[in-house]
């Protein structure tokens, strides 16, 4: 009877899906170990029920330094993304004509959720789209109930809010307003305060959910890149495949030594490269 109560007290639960946005070059454990943080929030708290999460890398005219092609942070993201059963790369960013405002991807995936939930036929959305994208969450239709798409962040991001010119006021307001923000932060760190501080944060204080991390990690894709360019290990850092699919697309500036380039490539040719393929949906 107990486990019926659960199922049922589940299913009444608010759906929301969460959406982190950014460079992911290279992805790292951090990256995705934050939807995880907060999945087990929401589910520890009894508030929410979190379906799916989305990995949305930005466009390349994004410009940032040691900003890797799109088609490579989108084939890392998906070696990463391996073990994962509920999130998910969307590639939407990187396939339009330009960098887009984060408000605008948040629309997107939004709305695309929307129609597809509320259209009568299974396979397409109100709009007649009929290939659905990788990235749509399992089992939308299961309810007809609203899906609430969620921004998925660090505290660093939501600091930004306050850099001159960096956020338009109209932009903040949209995202916490209509979408709303889950905020990993540190521990120690005062990101109320931060909230406080802002007429608009503090506006719409009851769409931002702030999340203690109690298991920091401090690797950032920035300290991976400059070990792979000093030559120096990034094993255990990073992903294993992502490491050999950097090394074998020479990403960042990636230096061995020619003892690990002669292994690496003995290693490649006995079917590790075919393997990176296959997981990638390639053929070699």
């Amino acid at each position: 009877m107990s486990a019926f109560i659960e199922e049922t007290t589940n299913r009444l639960l608010p759906r929301i899906v969460l959406i982190a946005c950014g460079s992911f070059s290279p992805p790292t454990p951090m990256h995705l170990r934050m939807f995880e943080i907060a999945k087990d929030h929401f589910e520890v708290n009894g508030t929410h029920k979190v379906i799916g999460g989305i990995v949305s890398p930005t466009h390349d005219s994004y410009g940032k330094k040691g900003l890797a092609a799109a088609k490579h942070r989108c084939a890392m993201i998906k070696l990463a993304l391996q073990s994962s059963s509920w999130i998910r790369l969307s590639d939407w960013e990187t396939q339009q004509d330009g960098w887009s405002r984060t408000k605008s991807v948040l629309q997107y995936h939004q709305n695309f959720m929307n129609n597809y939930i509320n259209s009568p036929d299974v396979n397409t959305t109100m709009s007649g789209d009929d290939c659905l994208p990788g990235w749509l969450p399992n089992n939308l239709r299961v309810r007809k109930d609203p899906v609430q798409l969620k921004l998925l962040c660090g505290a660093d991001m939501l600091e930004s809010f306050a850099v001159p010119g960096l956020w338009s006021d109209a932009d903040i307001e949209d995202i916490v307003a209509h979408h709303g923000l889950v905020v990993i932060t540190r521990s120690g760190a005062n990101p109320e305060r931060f909230i406080f501080d802002s007429d608009v944060l503090t506006k719409y204080q009851r769409n931002i959910t702030l999340v203690t991390n109690w298991v920091p990690n401090d690797v950032s894709s920035t300290v991976i890149r400059r070990l792979l360019a000093r030559g120096q290990s990034v094993k255990y850092l990073i992903n294993d495949m992502v490491i050999e699919y950097i090394r074998q697309n020479g990403l960042f500036q990636c230096k061995t030594n020619p003892l690990d380039n002669c292994r690496n490539s003995a290693i490649l040719c006995c079917g590790d490269k075919h393997s990176l393929m296959n997981k990638l949906g390639e053929n070699p």
